[in-house]
Order: structure tokens, then C-alpha cells, then sequence
């Protein structure tokens, strides 16, 4: 019987693995600066930025607006709008392992000039998209402040990591993105397609593939088993966006079909997590 549990797991494991992506993998490959083709910050320019505290915004943001995100995801760091030193220096590590000295790091902070200005000079993605999609991207970045709304995101438009929860995992995910985005020759292109079905789970895959891929490579394996639940569950999100992406009614709806789906990625994730083990990685 001792021997059925870990074959089990195992297979549970590889069949969601295949569904879900997210799985580590070695070696890992790190990004390098001459395949890092991100638009430069300015001389003198830092790269990490933090909002300046603001009582009754983060208050709303965390206790009142992010209380959905922290319902489905089982997380009540999500959108809390409060990053920790730690959760910080896992992003500054993982963007120096991967030489992405030009990207802009964003820690719950509302720079509407700061990020348009970004937009105009960013001359590595095609004035076409930049001046369609990028300009969609940034109004609404402007109409509604992720300062309170929350949303962790990557805006490869103006190369710019945005942050508002103190969860590790989530993190590295977007630093994903933005090494994801650094190796594209079509930046502008491969951002668009996200618009067409199924395309999102396949950017949402390799972003966190190499989050736990990372953290593998580090042995990190606490950090590991952490990110399991916290990207699977995240990715349930993305699985049911796709199966409600032209659903217009009620939202409680939206929910019922949202939340199992997401609690049941965390689940499996949670799974995932006890196959980790504390042995480091072999060369």
C-alpha cells in the first residue's frame, strides 16, 4: 500500500501537468542580456518603485475590493496592496538570474505619466500596436487605478511589471511574462493574439512554468511547493475566463462557474506540492 500513494500522485500530477502547464522543469534557462530585447530605463533610472502608503486607498483596495480575488484564489495576501521585503528580493533575484535589467518593476504604485511615457518611447513594439492595443491597455490602466482595483500584471506596451500582492509565486509569474515577452521578435503581435481563444492559457503556462522551473533550479523547495496551489489556482481563472468569454449576464454567475474551478486548480496544485521534494536539483 505505501507504494500506491506516490504512483498515484504521480499520475495525477503528469495528467494536469498536461492540462494545466506549470510544472518545473530542468535545466533551467535563464535569459540573458543579449536575448533580453526590453526597452532601456533611463540613465540614473531605478528599476523598482514603490507607491507611497495610503491608508484609506490600500484599506479599500485590500479589505473591500480585492475580497472576491481573495475568495477565489484562498489567498488573503492577493491584492492586499502591501508588498513585503522578501516578496520583493524574490523579484529583484529572479529578474538579475534572468539579466532583465530594463524592466520596470512597479510595487503598488499609480504612475499614470510614468507608464504613458513609457508607452511613447518604447520603440521595441511597433507604433501600431502600441498606438491601438497599447492605448486601450492604458486607458483603462487610467480609468481604473489598479492602485485600488488590484490585478498583478505585465504590460509588455510599456515593459512594466505591476505588483499589488505580497504573494512570492505570483511575482516570479509575472517576471515570466516579461522573460516570455524579451525572447519575442513580434512583441506587438504576441501580445494581440491574446485577444483570440485559448491563447492566454498558453502565455499563462509558460509564465508560470518558469516560475516553479526557477525555483526548482534555486532549490527553493518550500517556495516551490507554495507556488503549486497559488498558480494553479490562478490558472483555474484563466480556464474559466475562456469558457466564459462571451457570457454578458448576471456576475454571481460568473462566480459560480469561477470559483470551483479555481479552487479546484488549487486543489490540485495543493497535490502537486507534497510530490516536491526537499533534494536538491541535479546538475
Amino acid at each position: 500500500m505505501s507504494s500506491a500513494v506516490p504512483v498515484w500522485r504521480r499520475t495525477v500530477t503528469a495528467l494536469h501537468c498536461c492540462l494545466l502547464f506549470g510544472c518545473a522543469s530542468l535545466p533551467y534557462t535563464p535569459s540573458t542580456c543579449d536575448s533580453a530585447d526590453l526597452m532601456p530605463l533611463r540613465a540614473g533610472e531605478p528599476q523598482i518603485e514603490r507607491g507611497r502608503p495610503h491608508a484609506l486607498l490600500d484599506g479599500l483596495g485590500h479589505y473591500v475590493l480585492s475580497v472576491p480575488s481573495k475568495i477565489t484564489l484562498l489567498d488573503w495576501k492577493v491584492d492586499n496592496h502591501d508588498i513585503s521585503v522578501e516578496t520583493e528580493t524574490a523579484l529583484v533575484e529572479y529578474l538579475r538570474a534572468n539579466e532583465l535589467c530594463n524592466v520596470k518593476v512597479r510595487l503598488n504604485q499609480y504612475s499614470v505619466p510614468g507608464e504613458w511615457s513609457r508607452l511613447f518611447r518604447n520603440r521595441n513594439i511597433g507604433g501600431f500596436w502600441r498606438y491601438t492595443f497599447g492605448i486601450l491597455t492604458l486607458a483603462t490602466y487610467t480609468a481604473l487605478p489598479q492602485r485600488a482595483f488590484g490585478g498583478d500584471n505585465y504590460n509588455p506596451f510599456t515593459n512594466t511589471i505591476n505588483i499589488y500582492s505580497d504573494v512570492p509565486a505570483i511575482v516570479l509569474h509575472e517576471g515570466g511574462h516579461a522573460k516570455d515577452f524579451a525572447r519575442r521578435e513580434s512583441k506587438g503581435l504576441y501580445s494581440a493574439v491574446r485577444i483570440l481563444p485559448i491563447v492566454p492559457l498558453w502565455q499563462e503556462g509558460i509564465a508560470s512554468t518558469d516560475a516553479v522551473s526557477y525555483l526548482r533550479a534555486e532549490g527553493d523547495a518550500d517556495g516551490e511547493s507554495a507556488a503549486y496551489p497559488a498558480l494553479w489556482g490562478a490558472y483555474g481563472t484563466y480556464i474559466a475566463g475562456e469558457g466564459l468569454r462571451w457570457y454578458s449576464g448576471p456576475a454571481w454567475v460568473s462566480y459560480a462557474v469561477l470559483i470551483p474551478i479555481a479552487w479546484t486548480g488549487k486543489f490540485v496544485g495543493w497535490i502537486k506540492s507534497l510530490t516536491v521534494s526537499d533534494s536538491p536539483p541535479s546538475p
